[in-house]
Formats: C-alpha cells, structure tokens, sequence
C-alpha cells in the first residue's frame, strides 16, 4: 500500500517536471515592436547588400571600360610608330628627288634630242626618280601639288604674292615646290604663290578680310615634324 502510495506521488511529480519543462523550453512570444525592428533590420541588410553588388559592377564595368581604352591606345601607338618612324628619313629622301627634279629641268629640250648622251643620262635620271616617287608612295608618302587651290596655311607656306592673275584672291598661281604628307599628317608644306589684287576672294562671298588673311600668311612657316 505504502508503495503504491509512492509510485503515484513519483509519476505526479515526474508529470509535473516534464509539464514545468515544456514550459521552460517554449519561446517566448514576440511583441508587435521587436518583429518591425527585426523585418526592418533584415530590410536595410538586403538594400546594403544590393548598392554593394551596383558598386562592384560599376567597378568592373569602368575597370573594363578603362582596359579597351589602353589596349586601343596601345594599338593606335604601334600603329602610329610604324606608320610615321621613317618621317626624318623621309624628309631626307625629298631632297633628294627635288634635286633630280631640277637636274631635269635644267638641261635644255634641244640638247636631249642632239646628244644621245645627255638623252641616255636624262632617260636614267628620270627612272631614278620615278622608282624613288613610288618608293615613298608604297610607304604612305604622297605629293601635294595645290595649284589652283585655295590657300591653307595648315598645308601650304606662302612664298611671294602674284597680282593682276585673274584668278580670286587667295588662290594659289604657282608651285614653287610641291609638298608632301606621310599618311595623316604634314610632312612638307608646299611652297606656293598666290593671287592678290585680282578680285573676290576665294572661298569669301562677302569679299572681306580676304587680302589681309593672305597677307599674313605670306612666308608663314609651319611645324613639319612628322
């Protein structure tokens, strides 16, 4: 009797420990509050996280961006190397064929034809310079011959003026000496004459400021570095 007596007690308060355990171990409900600051909280982590992944492709996109513009820098430099690193050679080589050009114009056309000589030298001459004319045409060397041409002072240097031509003002009359460019860029102004006095000037409906413009490009020398 006395051990039943026991056992129920026992399974009571083992019912009651387990009941007290339970109780210990259930969450505690959460107020209305906290759960807006926790969203709230979770919300500006996940803004933080989103301007951190724009910043980081903004990043890499000008990182990008900024290495096709070196590579493109890099390339135009290599190019322009190729393209303009025989320009002091070249500007040599002009002398060279503007000498040719007047040993040519210096021999008399009566002379050719009486002497079979000078007829032969002026033949080899005149096949010198026509093999060094495309000699420097295969390396992107062109002549500039602007007769009858408006003046520009960005290709051309004015040597003397011309009156009374006939053409408008401006206008170039005569080539002195032929110039040259090496691609895109200046590698010999030509040297020119041009008309003053002779009417409106070229380019210039209104007439003005046309003869002090070629005035003041008169004997005008420009950069020739190549």
């Amino acid at each position: 009797m006395i051990d039943k007596e026991r056992q129920t007690a026992g399974g009571e308060q083992a019912g009651e420990t387990v009941e007290t355990d339970d109780a210990e171990q259930a969450p505690a409900p959460c107020e209305p509050g906290e759960q807006d600051e926790d969203e709230a909280e979770e919300s500006e982590a996940d803004a933080d996280a989103g301007d951190d992944v724009s910043q980081l492709t903004d990043q890499l996109l000008r990182a990008l961006a900024e290495t096709e513009n070196v590579r493109r820098r890099a390339k135009k430099d290599v190019t322009d190397a190729n393209r303009y690193s025989i320009a002091s050679f070249a500007r040599d080589m002009l002398s060279v064929s503007d000498n040719m050009a007047r040993a040519l114009d210096s021999i008399p056309e009566d002379a050719r034809e009486d002497s079979d000589i000078v007829k032969a030298l002026v033949e080899g001459v005149e096949m010198t310079a026509r093999e060094m004319a495309s000699a420097l045409e295969r390396h992107g060397i062109r002549q500039v011959n602007p007769l009858g041409e408006k003046f520009d002072y960005n290709l051309h240097q004015a040597m003397f003026e011309a009156p009374e031509t006939g053409e408008p003002d401006g206008t170039i009359v005569e080539v002195a000496q032929a110039g040259y460019m090496i691609g895109e860029r200046l590698l010999r102004p030509a040297m020119v004459g041009v008309a003053r006095g002779s009417g409106a000037p070229a380019g210039n409906d209104d007439g003005e400021n046309g003869d002090d413009d070629t005035e003041s490009n008169v004997g005008a020398k420009l950069d020739t570095s190549a």
